[in-house]
């Protein structure tokens, strides 16, 4: 070991003590990994470093996150490395725990700076397909600790060959993230962020079940990933300058990790947590800033200063846009709101893009099937607009990456506007009012673009989130019922429902990072005939590229104001959520018998009582905005 200004590093890696921790057992090597981290966090100087002022600069607590990373991930390793398929299964069972424990540890640093390894590591038991063109299709076998989970966990068993492959991979990776770390030159901010992008990763995906499927320890690995961050605000303590925001996260971590351990998975109040817990963290987090004097980066999806996980400005919707698009103004969302009713835009002169998506009906259309779609074997339904700015893709097989795209397609659809865009322009400058609101706003440019531009800018004011649900969450007022809240309870919880429709848009775009939108396989049938079911014909994902791992495969679209918009699912095929949460419920397509390959929802009955469907139910209908309270 090499002495440093600050401490001292480990120079060599924990693997060196291999053959001197078997010795010791496990008991053993807990005691070595505790005391080293004692030893490193004790030999400082005697007197911390303040934080710095500058932003720019490095952060002088980089090295002490960095010692506390390498003892996570380094304990990580030497878990999975004592597993093997000459143990007992009840040993290798023993072994995942202690190393999900120390995986969930080390995860707040790997989602703040190993994105992309944090993915693969944490990646659910589902086949990914990559695809960047028809000569270059990529069908990738997960080999993360979910599906060893599922492995090691199944009443069924698992083949050797399976265990080893995973096994294979952990064990090369997990070295290989260390090896390679970038914890080099993060400053404050990065630290900060880092904290805050755990606690919301923890309440909108972590309680949810996502990422233990099999055993459903969500609220232990919780208290892990806190325990690190109250590791962090220790570290940080002499950067303080109001000590009572440091005693405050002490309390409040301490607070949060008792009630994590108080309940079972099933019986959390996830309704509690997030108002009294998530909500009061992320003030927190804006307190320590203004603390730090800090400048939290402005350009990612979240917007860097919000203290409310339901909050109207909790996405950053500069970040939902196409790049150096004008800015979100109520001129420009008037425009587009006229420009969206406007049937003479179309080639027919009858239709606009009002007439499938009808306000009252929360912007759909109230048909099974779209009236724009003559196409036997595409019967989709309309989906919303409410919400869908917050996405990544557009249709339900996504072909579209964005809102501007989306009005291509829907401009030159022959059953829709079938209309060139060059003669949508014309229309545009051949009307007085158009070309006077397009000189204030659009520098007299009036461009297919800029028509499209001012369309989608109104689809983006969509999203109010002022619903009976987001006020209380607000605390605006505390009318929610009990059963409302069992509702959401259990949506978060035992429905799994949230672990695809994840909160606060309740649609599938992924957080924390809520860069990337969910495509999901469920089996959907033909018919709502349960005792008879047929899969439905339409292939979706499938097309264009005929990629037969993406069979069935349709995006995760909004549950907002699901109680006006239906019919239900990608055909519409189910009429009142009452049949949604049966489908659910069974199990899917697999759950009714059918055959339906990668499906993933997984098969199994949730067990959900009559009363607890009732229950979501009653939550889903909280979600209607306060605009469409009043309609039936």
């Amino acid at each position: 070991m090499k002495f440093k200004k600050r401490g001292f590093l480990v120079r060599e890696t924990l693997f060196i003590y291999a053959k001197k921790l078997d010795k010791m057992g496990l008991k053993g090597f807990g005691f070595f990994m505790t005391t080293i981290f004692v030893l490193m966090t004790s030999c400082k100087e005697e007197q911390k470093p303040r934080l710095l002022a500058s932003n720019d600069l490095e952060s002088v607590f980089n090295e002490e996150i960095r010692e506390y990373y390498f003892v996570t991930l380094d304990s990580t390793a030497w878990y999975v490395s004592q597993m093997d398929t000459t143990n007992s299964v009840e040993r290798n069972q023993e072994l995942f725990l202690k190393s999900r424990k120390w995986y969930k540890k080390v995860e707040p640093m790997l989602i703040a700076y190993d994105y992309e390894n944090y993915l693969s590591l944490n990646a659910p038991n589902l086949l990914k397909v990559e695809i960047d063109d028809y000569q270059d299709v990529k069908v990738l076998q997960p080999k993360s600790f979910q599906v060893l989970e599922e492995l090691l966990f199944e009443e069924e068993g698992f083949s050797n060959k399976d265990l080893n492959a995973v096994l294979d991979y952990l064990k090369v990776r997990i070295p290989f993230v260390r090896k390679n770390h970038i914890l080099i030159n993060q400053r404050d901010k990065h630290h900060l962020k880092m904290i805050r992008d755990a606690i919301l990763n923890i309440a909108a995906k972590g309680i949810t079940g996502f990422d233990s499927p099999m055993l459903s320890n969500s609220l232990n690995e919780a208290v892990y990933n806190y325990e690190t961050l109250g590791k962090v605000i220790d570290i940080y303590e002499n950067a303080f300058t109001d000590k009572s925001i440091y005693q405050s996260w002490k309390a409040e971590i301490t607070g949060t990790i008792n009630d994590l351990n108080s309940s079972d998975f099933d019986s959390f109040d996830r309704y509690t947590f997030i108002k009294s817990h998530t909500n009061k963290q992320l003030d927190l987090v804006n307190k320590t800033a203004k603390d730090w004097r800090i400048i939290m980066n402005t350009s990612r999806t979240l917007n860097p200063t919000i203290d409310n996980l339901f909050d109207k400005n909790f996405f950053n919707m500069k970040m939902f846009s196409e790049q150096r698009e004008p800015q979100l103004t109520d001129e420009r969302i008037e425009l587009g709101r006229k420009l969206f009713n406007d049937t003479s835009l179309s080639s027919p002169g009858t239709i606009s893009c009002a007439t499938c998506h009808i306000k009252e009906k929360a912007f759909t259309d109230g048909l099974k099937i779209a009236v724009g779609i003559n196409n036997k074997e595409l019967q989709r339904n309309t989906p919303t607009l409410s919400y869908s700015a917050y996405q990544t893709s557009f249709f339900y097989d996504g072909r579209s990456d964005g809102l501007e795209d989306q009005i291509v397609n829907v401009a030159n659809n022959e059953d829709e506007f079938h209309i060139d865009l060059k003669l949508l322009e014309q229309k545009i400058r051949a009307n007085a009012d158009y070309k006077v609101q397009f000189d204030s706003l659009y520098n007299g440019i009036i461009s297919d673009l800029n028509v499209r531009n001012a369309i989608a800018t109104y689809i983006r004011s969509l999203a109010p989130f002022d619903s009976k649900f987001d006020r209380n969450m607000q605390d605006l007022e505390a009318s929610l019922t009990d059963e409302e809240i069992q509702g959401f309870n259990l949506f978060m919880g035992k429905a799994a429902c949230a672990t695809c429709h994840f909160p606060p848009a309740f649609n599938g775009t992924v957080p924390p990072k809520y860069s990337e939108t969910e495509f999901e396989n469920l089996g959907v049938p033909k018919t709502d005939d349960f005792d008879h079911p047929q899969l439905d014909k339409d292939l979706g994902q499938y097309f264009p590229y005929k990629v037969s791992e993406k069979r069935n495969f349709f995006k995760t679209s909004t549950v907002r104001n699901s109680a006006l918009t239906a019919p239900y699912m990608h055909n519409g095929v189910y009429e009142n959520l009452e049949d949604v949460i049966t489908f659910y419920n069974v199990g899917g397509g697999q759950g009714m018998g059918l055959d339906v390959p990668n499906q993933t929802l997984p098969a199994d009955s949730l067990g959900l009582t009559d009363n607890e469907s009732k229950a979501i139910i009653a939550f889903l209908r909280t979600l209607t905005d306060m605009e469409f309270e009043n309609i039936d």
